[in-house]
């Protein structure tokens, strides 16, 4: 059997989240009392989902993520590392072996694989319900600064350019909201940066894979 899961590619292209299922945020209806912008009309850019994990609040809430699947992560590295050792075992054993002997072998070998892949499935869906929550809760926040800061400094509309979906296909980097609506929302959250900078995308506990030898019965 061969032992391979989809790894989870986080929220959006640029940070390598695919994956990470993505995880959106639903973005809230315009006030029915907002009024209609007069003049020129003013319109900026945000790469969404990136400014939402690039947060203080969200590189650290994301670095917990991780932490906490750092143990199934280590379960099941040790999970795969014996079944390679098992295989590796079966396949030294050679013709030495009792058609017996290695059919109870290789049926060991196939409930420790069956195993794996459960735990390893059931793990990654565990890790999609945690990102995506913890994603959306802090998605709402930011979204209320991106909202606050838009209005304040007069903008009409704000285009997000994260999705791959996305209509825009050109900007003036001027328009660029991105930085400032992160800074805006450190500001506001009072969480501090994360010590030794940017922490990694978090990624979907993946197990260990090797490339391993037939384990079948030699033929006669």
């Amino acid at each position: 059997m061969k032992r391979s899961l989809a790894l989870v590619c986080m929220l959006a292209s640029s940070l390598g989240l695919s994956a990470m299922a993505q995880a959106g945020a639903t973005d809230p209806a315009p006030s029915a009392a907002a009024v209609a912008p007069t003049g020129a009309t003013k319109i900026a850019i945000i790469a969404f989902q990136p400014a939402v994990m690039q947060t203080n609040e969200g590189q650290r809430n994301f670095s917990e993520l991780q932490k906490k699947y750092d143990p199934k992560r280590n379960e099941l590295k040790q999970m795969s590392d014996e079944i390679d050792n098992l295989k590796k075992q079966l396949q030294s054993a050679g013709t030495t072996l009792s058609d017996a002997e290695r059919q109870n072998r290789l049926k060991t070998i196939d409930e420790k694989e069956k195993a794996f892949q459960r735990l390893g499935e059931d793990t990654q869906n565990d890790f999609q319900q945690d990102l995506q929550q913890t994603y959306q809760q802090l998605a709402e926040k930011v979204f209320n600064v991106l909202q606050s800061f838009a209005q304040q400094n007069g903008y009409s509309a704000v285009l997000d350019v994260s999705s791959q979906q996305t209509p825009v296909l050109w900007y003036n980097q001027a328009t660029d909201i991105t930085k400032a609506v992160i800074e805006a929302y450190n500001q506001k959250s009072g969480v501090p940066a994360p010590v030794g900078g940017t922490t990694a995308t978090p990624s979907a506990p993946a197990p260990h894979t090797t490339t391993h030898p037939a384990t079948s019965a030699p033929k006669k």
